[in-house]
């Protein structure tokens, strides 16, 4: 009898060890993890930190001289500066966004409302997909093949290049967004005998208006500092313009201008011109959660 006690006793002796033993490995292997983990979030945060510190500092120095930052003279004339180039992104992103936003948004409406099971909401899906995954400057060198070789650089080859990086990225996100409106909306629409276009127009557009906003400010940020569509479409124009049918002026093209020039002050107006679009896209970007951080569905 006292035998089996110290046998049991020895046993549970050992299974503690053992447990502890098992305990202090997976904590260890959790430290480890966790340690790893913000040693990473550390790295990639330095670098983060590093290239907005510089950035700000530089383009801060071209910021302090408005008249002439905003001049319309070409560099690299002393009192030259990037009024050219800030007027010329603006109209190329606005008109990029107005024709591949709604384009996009009816396409994810189609898909999230009428394409249950059908074959053409598939290949579109799919080709959505290869669309919002490819290279810009695949889009860039296709419009440039489709609008501007053979006749000139323009304004709205730029624009169209840059629609195109706008659809995929609203479709994918009216498509998100309407599927998340609960089928008892539709279902009692459909009971008040609503037809289908006036339940797409009033009811799940209109429940889901906050997530499509947020999408199309994102895709408006992702269009905002795009360098390889417009290097082959709008290409580049040190003159103050504002004709979409001819080479345009703008920000991205600028900065890569201006930093392989031999001139000081080409170099200061790149800094500032992308201290503009850096703050401009992080200021999208907080808008874009801000507004997607409400409540979608009333």
């Amino acid at each position: 009898m006292q035998s089996a006690e110290v046998s049991a006793h020895q046993g549970s002796k050992f299974e503690d060890r053992y447990n502890r033993s098992l305990y202090n490995k997976r904590r260890f292997l959790n430290q480890l993890g966790l340690g790893f983990a913000i040693s990473a979030m550390v790295f990639g945060l330095f670098w983060l930190a590093w290239i907005l510190i510089t950035l700000f500092i530089e383009g801060f120095q071209a910021l302090i001289d408005m008249p002439v930052f905003l001049a319309d003279t070409p560099p690299p004339q002393a009192e030259g500066g990037l009024r050219n180039a800030i007027i010329g992104s603006i109209m190329l992103a606005f008109s990029g966004l107005f024709i591949g936003a709604p384009i996009g948004m009816m396409a994810g409406i189609y898909l999230a409302e009428f394409s249950q099971g059908s074959w053409l909401g598939k290949v579109t899906r799919f080709l959505n997909d290869i669309l919002l995954s490819a290279p810009s400057i695949v889009i860039g060198l296709f419009i440039y093949a489709l609008m501007v070789q053979g006749k000139h650089f323009s304004g709205w080859a730029g624009s169209l290049a840059l629609a195109l990086i706008v659809i995929p990225v609203v479709v994918r996100t009216t498509e998100n967004m309407l599927d998340l409106v609960p089928n008892t909306l539709r279902e009692a629409a459909y009971a008040l005998g609503t037809p289908k276009w006036k339940l797409v127009t009033t009811v799940t557009v209109k429940a889901a208006s906050v997530g499509l906003t947020t999408g199309v400010l994102l895709a408006f940020a992702r269009i905002a500092g795009e360098t390889a569509p417009l290097l082959f479409t709008a290409f580049n124009n040190p003159f103050y313009s504002t004709d979409m049918n001819q080479a345009m002026a703008n920000l991205p093209n600028t900065i890569y201008q201006f930093t392989s020039s031999p001139y000081d002050n080409w170099h200061t107006l790149a800094w500032a011109a992308a201290l503009l679009i850096t703050m401009t896209v992080l200021l999208l970007n907080i808008v874009a959660r801000v507004i997607g951080g409400k409540e979608q569905i009333h």
